[in-house]
């Protein structure tokens, strides 16, 4: 009894100290401030970033997530995964332009229109929210002849242009709404495509700070009430907070590379041209492997990229006609391949989007690439026509053998990898160099090699 009695005063005595760490743990963790960095085009990769970045703040029971902004804009599908998982995020987001001489343009406004509170450090700009995914710049045809000069109103191009403008206001005015921000400007950074110095978003009440730097950011936002995620208010403690930067997984990092439309381009290049090797040079296996792995990891980027298929089947064909080229030299055929090539290329992605268009360099060497496999190719091709075809008996004449052995006129020989019953008028002894006169019945005539004079040897 003494012994059970001893026990439990022992887990007694762990319950309450468990129970009396906790609440302080917790406590420390949440004085903690998340900074989130977004530098350059918003694309898979961001939105994976800020994703998971919110999820460990919120697991670490974070103060605050600064999610700092300097960006051109980017895909409009990335930029709503951002903006939704920052709606739900039961920690509050900070939106932060900096640093000075960083903007938000584009999708960087809306992102920042729906952070709980927005930020700009000294020097910085926000606006230019006009969609451009669908090719050109909907809503700025310009001014009617027949409107009036401060008349601004302008009239989009075709149906599908208002639509795209019609909605991307929609979305900017419900977050304004929603966080009691300038939504007229919001509609007009939209159709407009207006901008707005530091300053000036102040006094329009599109952002509500002016900080330096993080730290002068956390001091101006201490003791203000923001509503987070299911309308919940929270009162934010800033004072002498730690602040931990959060960095991109290897996952972020590999999509931020293979998303990069010049490198997804050239890994289809790789992956189709290491496929087309495999089937030329069965058992070669290599050319197949690292060809399959690059074509997966080039048709998973096109997956998350604006592409155009059209434009992508345009580019198969252009190669299945140089390939056709290559078997069958018409010139023409090959010329269209390779204008089918650029061509398919060139529209594969739209380069409207900031930050995700595809370089002429890349386009133009990998085309010169394709004229120089099919120029060399044409080349080999007519060279082997031009020689004589030889086959048969024709093919082992003046071949050099070794022999194996020998015994009176016959012996065997070894050449062209293969062990063969021979024949000669003379006497040969093992391991000397013969050659193959003809070839009769399966057996081989053979007679001793010419030996070079010096004058050949010189030659």
């Amino acid at each position: 009894m003494q012994t059970l009695r001893a026990a439990l005063v022992a887990a007694a005595a762990l319950i309450a100290l468990f129970v009396s760490i906790r609440p302080g743990a917790a406590e420390d963790n949440s004085r903690l401030a998340v900074t989130v960095s977004i530098d350059g085009a918003i694309g898979p990769a961001s939105a994976s970033y800020v994703k998971g970045a919110l999820a460990k703040a919120a697991e670490r029971r974070a103060e605050l997530v600064v999610l700092r902004l300097n960006t051109p804009g980017g895909l409009n599908t990335s930029m709503r995964e951002i903006i939704a998982d920052v709606l739900a995020s039961p920690v509050p987001v900070i939106g932060y332009v900096a640093p000075s001489g960083a903007h938000a343009a584009s999708a960087g406004t809306y992102i920042l229109y729906a952070t709980h509170i927005a930020a700009m450090a000294p020097g910085t700009n926000i606006g230019a929210a006009t969609p451009v995914q669908i090719g050109g710049v909907p809503g700025l045809p310009g001014p009617d002849k027949d409107t009036k000069d401060g008349d601004r109103q302008q009239q989009p191009k075709d149906t599908m242009t208002a639509k795209a403008t019609n909605d991307a206001v929609a979305f900017i005015r419900s977050l304004a709404e929603l966080r009691g921000r300038n939504a007229d400007w919001a509609e007009k950074a939209v159709r407009e495509a207006a901008t707005l110095s530091t300053n000036a978003a102040l006094q329009a009440n599109v952002i509500e700070i002016i900080a330096r730097d993080p730290a002068d950011l956390l001091r101006q936002v201490d003791g203000r009430t923001v509503e987070v995620a299911a309308g919940k208010t929270q009162r934010l403690a800033t004072k002498d907070i730690a602040i931990e930067a959060i960095e991109p997984g290897w996952i972020s990092r590999l999509l931020a590379v293979i998303t990069d439309p010049n490198v997804a381009f050239i890994l289809l290049m790789v992956g189709i041209y290491g496929l087309i090797f495999e089937f030329m040079s069965p058992g070669m296996v290599a050319p197949g492997v690292v060809g399959t792995i690059c074509l997966l990891l080039g048709l998973y980027a096109l997956n998350l990229l604006p592409t155009n298929y059209a434009s992508f089947a345009l580019m198969l064909v252009g190669i299945a006609l140089l390939a056709i080229e290559a078997f069958n030299p018409t010139v023409v055929i090959g010329a269209g391949g390779l204008v089918a090539f650029v061509l398919g290329a060139l529209m594969l992605f739209r380069d409207e989007t900031p930050g995700y268009g595809l370089s002429w360099w890349v386009v133009g060497i990998t085309a010169a690439a394709l004229a120089a496999f099919l120029v060399a190719v044409l080349g080999a091709l007519r060279r082997a026509a031009k020689e004589q075809l030889r086959l048969g008996a024709q093919a082992m004449q003046g071949l050099s053998a070794e022999v194996l052995d020998w015994s009176g006129t016959s012996g065997h020989v070894f050449t062209n990898g293969e062990r063969w019953q021979a024949r000669g008028t003379e006497t040969f002894q093992s391991g000397e160099t013969v050659e193959v006169a003809k070839l009769i019945d399966l057996t081989l005539v053979v007679r001793r090699a010419p030996i070079a004079t010096g004058r050949e040897v010189q030659q």
